[in-house]
């Protein structure tokens, strides 16, 4: 008996982010034949993560796609997990060399140029673990870019990007924001109004790379083993 797969994505109110989150998991439905894989969010959206994992009768693997080890994978995802034997929760999609290199690929299909100034522009986190992963997502993005590159966060924690796009002004040099979000929503609006000359596309696409979705298998496979096999109380 497969455990299921359950990817477990923030959530949001945006349609087009709702449809690139379903074509992920779709994505890793394809991929995965075998196994059931099923969709779940942390807020805004209706399909809780609780709620699915309640609604199973077998063992289950969680797998956050979010892009850091934050409060919803070390609080929200984790009392899930816990609430009951036979799951696990896998690792979150980020920090990954995948993630750099699609990051890679965005600010060149946005027409960033070598001696522009690029700032990593993510969703800020209130949880330090959170914050000090998308540090080193920046340092990857920058080993693979080339250069220093700095992070200015949207929301209410961290350095607002805003303030760091007016921090990294240079006279003769555009700024552009490197997305290190998923998918569209509020906080990619954000970063299209920080005062950047550029901001990339957000990492996924309507059809998502393939890079991503073998991350998010990846995931999957590197937690499965430690899927509790016990019977599940009821």
């Amino acid at each position: 008996m497969n455990p299921v797969l359950v990817a477990c994505s923030h959530g949001t109110a945006d349609p087009l982010g709702q449809e690139t989150a379903r074509r992920y998991v779709a994505g890793i439905r394809r991929a995965l034949p075998a196994f059931e894989v099923r969709a779940a969010v942390v807020d805004v959206e209706e399909h809780r993560l609780e709620t699915v994992l309640d609604g199973l009768r077998r063992p289950a693997v969680v797998v956050p796609l979010l892009l850091s080890a934050g409060y919803h994978v070390h609080h929200d995802i984790a009392q899930a997990v816990a609430a009951a034997p036979g799951r696990v929760a896998a690792a979150p999609l980020g920090p990954d060399w995948e993630l750099a290199e699609t990051g890679v690929r965005r600010l060149h299909e946005a027409g960033a140029r070598a001696h522009d100034v690029v700032v990593l522009g993510a969703s800020g986190s209130s949880d330090a673990r959170g914050a000090d992963a998308t540090e080193e997502a920046a340092r990857r993005l920058g080993a693979l870019w080339g250069g220093r590159i700095a992070v200015g966060h949207v929301g209410r924690s961290g350095r607002p990007l805003r303030d760091v796009v007016a921090e990294c002004r240079r006279p003769g040099q555009r700024v552009v924001v490197s997305s290190y979000l998923l998918a569209p929503g509020h906080f990619q609006r954000e970063l299209e109004h920080c005062g950047a000359d550029v901001v990339t596309a957000p990492l996924l696409q309507a059809s998502p790379d393939p890079g991503l979705v073998d991350l998010a298998v990846r995931r999957f496979e590197e937690a499965v083993a430690r899927v509790s096999w016990a019977p599940l109380a009821r």
